[in-house]
């Protein structure tokens, strides 16, 4: 054998071995590429239901805030209702009945003025006696003996 004949039977073998890994690689590469295939099949039987329930679910939703947004804006007209209500009621008869509250005050004031100057001038004037009257004593007016006790 000579020099030529062994460089080209160790190129063939170099071939060969270079082959048998790639026929190896590629016949991996062909099982991972079947189960990666099986995989997005399994996966797309899955999500097509899902993603339907997901579509019928945010339809749902929309549809609950549809209503939420017309309970609110009626809520919201309702609120403005009551605060003109609220706002007329006031100015109709707010005033009047301030000006109502500050008589029935100063009546209040005028007569309780009133009943204690009578009272002090009671006290003041005569002395305190009681009176008979068919066999019964009468007290004293109210407050007299409270006032001498001071």
């Amino acid at each position: 054998m000579s020099g030529g004949e062994v460089a080209g039977i160790l190129v063939a073998v170099f071939w060969a071995i270079l082959v048998s890994f790639l026929a190896v690689a590629l016949v991996r590469l062909a099982q991972t590429l079947k189960a990666t295939t099986k995989l997005v099949a399994d996966v797309t039987e899955q999500a097509v239901p899902l993603l339907a329930d997901a579509s019928a679910t945010v339809r749902s939703a929309q549809s609950q805030l549809d209503r939420v947004d017309a309970i609110a804006s009626d809520v919201q007209e309702v609120t403005s209702n009551a605060s003109a209500l609220s706002t007329t009621v006031a100015s109709t008869f707010g005033g009047p009945l301030v000006k109502v509250a500050a008589f029935g005050y100063g009546v209040r004031q005028a007569i309780s003025r009133r009943t204690r100057d009578e009272d002090d001038r009671r006290t003041t004037a005569k002395p305190s006696r009681r009176t008979v009257i068919v066999g019964r004593a009468v007290p004293p007016a109210r407050g007299a003996w409270r006032r001498r006790k001071d």
